[in-house]
């Protein structure tokens, strides 16, 4: 780990919320010339704190108004490894987000749809055949506001 000064921490917070922005930009903003922002931004990268740019695609203006959230507790681990349920859950490409976890569930999914009725189909013909499914919870999106975490 490495130690991050203001200066860093406020690189990290504008490229949170543009990745887009330019080296030149960010200097002149938090002013640093253009090659000391450039150097500070390739030791984030290099000490692993920046790991590349994402694009933020809007799901709703591509038809995927309906966000659940899946708690899923497999039946039957000793049968079924993990690693089959995660790689056959991966292969649903409604599926956006596969998560690992501790707790009342073993594994969290992030499924988008188009509304409630394809939701529906997603969730009986895709992921309640997986194998070693057990119990579901679905929680709906209703709005999400972006944070950006212990740097914000």
């Amino acid at each position: 780990m490495i130690d991050l000064d203001d200066t860093d921490r406020a690189l990290l917070r504008a490229l949170a919320m543009d990745g887009t922005q330019s080296a030149g930009a960010l200097g002149r903003r938090f002013g640093l010339s253009q090659p000391a922002t450039w150097r500070r931004i390739k030791r984030l990268e290099e000490a692993g704190i920046l790991r590349g740019l994402r694009v933020e695609v809007d799901r709703a203006a591509l038809g995927f108004g309906v966000t659940v959230f899946l708690g899923v507790k497999l039946a039957a681990k000793g049968r079924v490894g993990l690693e089959d349920f995660e790689r056959a859950v991966s292969a649903i490409p409604e599926v956006q987000v596969v998560q690992h976890v501790l707790g009342l569930f073993d594994y969290r999914l992030r499924v988008v749809a188009r509304d409630i009725a394809d939701f529906e189909r997603v969730l009986r013909r895709r992921i309640m055949t997986l194998p070693g499914m057990g119990q579901v919870e679905a929680n709906v999106l209703l709005t999400e506001e972006r944070r950006l975490g212990p740097l914000g």
